[in-house]
C-alpha cells in the first residue's frame, strides 16, 4: 500500500497510528507529501482529486480518502481485535467520539488557515471566534465525558488524541489541559503507547 504522507497532519497521524495498532504499518510505503488549501499538488491529484492528505492506494491500485474511510479499510484488513467495534453501544461510542475529535480538528485547522493563508486585510476575527468555539465546546464534553473513554483502545479514542496532539503541536488553542484535568490525565495515558510516540508531529 502507499500512503501520500506529511508527519505534521493530525489526520496522517491517525491513519499510522491505525496501521501501527493493527500491525499493518509495515505494508505502507509513505510518500512526503506537501498540500496546502490554495496551492494545487498535481502528484496527489492523480489519485485524489481533492489533493488532501491521506490519501492511501491499496495494492490493487484502488485510491480511499479520507482518514475515516482509510481507517476503517485498515480496520478490515488484519485479525485483531477491531478498532471500530463491530456492534452495539460500544460502536456508536467511537464512531462518535471519533466524529467530534475530527470535528475539534477541522475547527482548528480553519483557525489555522484564517491566520496563515488568508491576508490580514480579509481575516475575520467573527470567524475565527465561530471556529474557536468549537474546539473549546468539544474539549469541554470530552473533559465532561472522559468517564467514555475507557475501555480497549478504540479509533474515537486515536481520533481525539491526534486531535490534542496537533491543537498543542500547532498551539492553535493555548492550554488546553490547564482546565481540564481529567482529559489531560486520560491524554498523558494514551500518550504513551508506542504508536503515539512512533508518530510525534512535525514539520516536514
Amino acid at each position: 500500500m502507499k500512503l501520500y504522507f506529511n508527519p505534521a497532519s493530525p489526520y496522517v497521524r491517525k491513519v499510522m497510528i491505525t496501521a501501527i495498532e493493527t500491525g499493518l504499518d509495515g505494508r505502507i510505503q509513505q510518500i512526503p507529501t506537501a498540500v496546502t488549501p490554495v496551492k494545487p499538488n498535481p502528484d496527489v491529484a492523480k489519485d485524489n482529486p481533492l489533493m488532501k492528505v491521506p490519501t492511501l492506494v491499496t495494492d490493487d491500485g484502488f485510491a480511499l480518502y479520507d482518514s475515516r474511510v482509510i481507517c476503517e479499510y485498515l480496520d478490515s484488513q488484519h485479525a485483531g481485535t477491531p478498532l471500530i467495534p463491530r456492534s452495539g453501544p460500544d460502536r456508536w461510542r467511537a464512531r462518535r467520539w471519533e466524529a467530534m475529535a475530527d470535528g475539534i480538528t477541522d475547527a482548528g485547522l480553519l483557525c489555522r488557515y484564517e491566520t496563515i493563508v488568508r491576508p490580514e486585510d480579509k481575516r475575520s476575527e467573527e470567524w475565527t471566534r465561530g471556529q474557536m468555539t468549537k474546539v473549546i465546546q468539544g474539549l469541554d464534553m470530552a473533559e465532561h465525558d472522559s468517564a467514555l473513554l475507557t475501555g480497549p483502545i478504540n479509533l474515537g479514542q486515536i481520533a481525539l488524541a491526534c486531535s490534542i496532539g496537533w491543537l498543542e503541536f500547532r498551539d492553535v488553542a493555548g492550554d488546553i489541559r490547564k482546565t481540564r484535568p481529567k482529559l489531560a490525565s486520560w491524554y498523558e495515558r494514551f500518550s504513551s503507547r508506542p504508536s503515539m510516540q512512533a508518530t510525534k508531529p512535525f514539520q516536514m
